[in-house]
C-alpha cells in the first residue's frame, strides 16, 4: 500500500537521490574539462572458442572480474551484447570490456600489470577472437 508523502519530503528525498545517482555515475574529476581531456578509453570485444560451454563462460567472467581490480582503472563496464537489432550493430561478440583510464600513462601501467598478464593467458586459451579499440578524448 502506498504511503502519502508531503510535497516538501518528496522534493527533499528526490534531491538527495539525484545527488547520489550523479556522484555514482561520474568518475573522480569528471566535472573538470582538464580531467576529461586526456582520458584514455580501452574497449575490448571477445569471441569465445566454445560459446555453448557454460563452464567456459563462468571461467571467463571470473577472469574479467579479476582484471578490473587493477588500480589504474578509473571506471569500467563488463558487458554482453544488448538485445538490440539494427543494421549498424555488431552483436556477434560474447563479452566486452570497457575500461577508462586517467590518461595513456595509466593505461600503459595496466598493460604491464601482472593481473593483466594472467588475464591474457586465460583469454588466449578461451577466446577465438579479440578486437581492441583504444581512444583518447579530444
Amino acid at each position: 500500500m502506498l504511503k502519502m508523502m508531503s510535497r516538501r519530503k518528496f522534493v527533499e528525498t528526490s534531491g538527495k537521490m539525484t545527488l547520489v545517482a550523479g556522484a555514482l555515475a561520474l568518475p573522480a574529476g569528471a566535472g573538470s574539462q582538464e580531467a576529461q581531456r586526456n582520458r584514455f578509453v580501452h574497449h575490448v570485444f571477445f569471441w569465445l572458442k566454445e560459446p555453448d560451454d557454460a563452464q567456459l563462460h563462468e571461467r571467463f567472467q571470473q577472469a574479467l572480474r579479476d582484471l578490473v581490480t587493477i588500480d589504474a582503472i578509473q571506471n569500467y563496464q563488463l558487458g554482453k551484447p544488448a538485445d538490440t537489432r539494427r543494421e549498424v550493430i555488431d552483436s556477434s561478440y560474447h563479452y566486452s570490456l570497457l575500461t577508462i583510464f586517467a590518461d595513456q600513462t595509466a593505461h600503459d601501467q595496466y598493460q604491464v600489470h601482472p593481473v593483466h598478464d594472467a588475464f591474457r593467458v586465460v583469454a588466449g586459451e578461451l577466446c577465438a577472437r579479440i578486437v581492441v579499440y583504444d581512444s583518447i578524448d579530444f
